[in-house]
């Protein structure tokens, strides 16, 4: 089964998160329209199996969409900086601060990427990262994935169960050798809930093969 969803803004992440626990994968989030009101946003989903028990899979999703309740926007709360140390810990990672941002970044070194013979290595844009900014108590996040295919629908899966919204899905490159595909993600809330949400998706990432083959 192969299919596209057009949902609101608001039911993107419910729909996903009902089709994950259903088994059914997401392979694409998009959008493909600019000042579009209300903002529309299509959702590409794929699954094996009977086809009487795809439909039965699929269902829970489709059956939200016309029915989820606008999310309501969290109150800022002012408060302290961000204690970056405790965001570190839980991540892993260190990262550096600019300003308000403190970001954490986090290269792919198990992927021996090359395109047309160029190593694509982090500072390329082969990396995970997570920016946070806020309070301790009313943080925001986002960042970016870069997984293999086989990594997608579990880090998909830990975002969405630590209550991280997922924005977009795609790939950066082409013609290169392992496939990696991005995802963009975005949060607001108690900035060590935030981190640990990351710390779950980036926990999925490199459980495969310690390397992979170069491309082109």
């Amino acid at each position: 089964m192969m299919g596209d969803l057009v949902l609101s803004q608001d039911e993107v992440n419910p729909v996903m998160l009902a089709l994950l626990d259903n088994g059914i994968d997401v392979t694409a989030l998009h959008n493909h329209f600019f000042w579009d009101d209300p903002r529309v946003y299509f959702m590409h989903v794929h699954g094996m199996g009977k086809a009487a028990d795809l439909t039965k899979r699929v269902k829970p999703g489709l059956d939200l969409i016309g029915h989820v309740t606008p999310a309501a926007a969290a109150a800022s709360s002012g408060g302290a900086p961000l204690d970056t140390q405790k965001l570190a810990k839980i991540v892993g990672h260190e990262g550096e601060p600019s300003g308000a941002v403190y970001k954490i970044t986090v290269g792919r070194d198990d992927l021996k990427m090359k395109e047309h013979g160029a190593a694509i290595n982090a500072r390329m844009g082969l990396n995970t990262w997570a920016a946070f900014t806020g309070s301790p108590e009313d943080a925001a996040i986002a960042g970016d994935v870069a997984m293999l295919e086989s990594e997608v629908t579990p880090v998909l899966k830990a975002l969405r169960k630590n209550g991280l919204d997922v924005v977009a899905i795609h790939h950066h490159m082409i013609e290169v050798t392992p496939m990696v595909i991005f995802l963009h993600y975005w949060g607001r809330g108690p900035a060590e809930r935030l981190a640990t949400g990351f710390k779950a998706a980036l926990d999925e990432l490199g459980k495969g093969a310690s390397t992979h083959g170069a491309g082109q």
